[in-house]
């Protein structure tokens, strides 16, 4: 008879079940179907739907949406099923704070140990988001400005701090998209990121560590200010209405 020990040494060599790494696969696409818009705070996922769009079986499609509960982009209902998030703008209001502290911080480090390799990188970034506000494309400059700010954050060789602005950041897409897709919007963002690459490229700290912080606050009030909610409400999240919602519709 086999001792325990063995059988624990066998459990421990079974394979990972493929279908997790499908439910992987699924999980990045579904991701990009929230942030893009395609799929909206308040959409219903429905298991049955997606494994016909997917072209699976419903066991990855159920494996995909508990990933995505864990990172906070879906909830569940009881008896209702799982619904894309709506975050509240109060919700909103105290992200942005705390990705501003954040964005501050790793600009400030930025400043101490900007490699020759990440300079270029975002020189190349910069142009490539104002060839982006010419042509009015809001899908590509989102795409970069996401790079821009990971970039800058991985100047920081801090994890904890990496991974805590990568989080609010993902709760943030629920929101942030539609706004890029305003030229004006985008020149001033993009003027931001300029003035701030500058000042780390000179090394100016303190002036990096500010102009990254105002940044995210500025891009707060460009959001605020296409959910048609007052800017003074920016100052005292307290006073914001919860929540903004959105019709539920079914992702078919």
């Amino acid at each position: 008879m086999p001792s325990r020990a063995t059988d624990k040494s066998k459990s421990a060599e079974r394979p990972v079940r493929p279908e997790l790494g499908l439910a992987h696969g699924i999980c990045e696409q579904l991701q990009q179907l929230i942030y893009s818009g395609e799929v909206g705070p308040g959409e219903r996922l429905n298991e049955a739907a997606l494994a016909v769009r997917m072209g699976t079986s419903r066991g990855p499609i159920r494996e995909a949406i508990r990933m995505l509960t864990g990172i906070g982009l879906v909830v569940a209902a009881p008896n209702r099923g799982v619904f894309v998030r709506q975050i509240s703008v109060r919700e909103m209001l105290e992200i942005y704070e705390l990705r501003a502290l954040l964005f501050g911080f790793a600009a400030q480090q930025a400043a101490e140990h900007l490699s020759a390799a990440d300079r270029q990188e975002f020189e190349e970034l910069l142009a490539g988001m104002d060839a982006a506000c010419e042509a009015g494309d809001g899908q590509r400059y989102y795409g970069l400005n996401l790079r821009f700010h990971a970039l800058l954050m991985a100047q920081c060789q801090n994890r904890r701090a990496q991974q805590a602005y990568e989080d609010h950041v993902k709760e943030l897409h629920l929101y942030r998209r539609r706004y890029f897709n305003a030229t004006l919007n985008m020149r001033r963002s993009n003027n931001e990121h300029r003035r701030i690459f500058e000042a780390i490229a000179s090394g100016a700290k303190e002036r990096a560590n500010k102009l990254a912080q105002a940044h995210v606050l500025h891009g707060r009030q460009r959001l605020l200010a296409t959910l048609d909610v007052p800017a003074q409400g920016a100052a005292q999240p307290s006073a914001m209405p919860t929540p903004v919602t959105a019709p539920e519709r079914r992702l078919a």
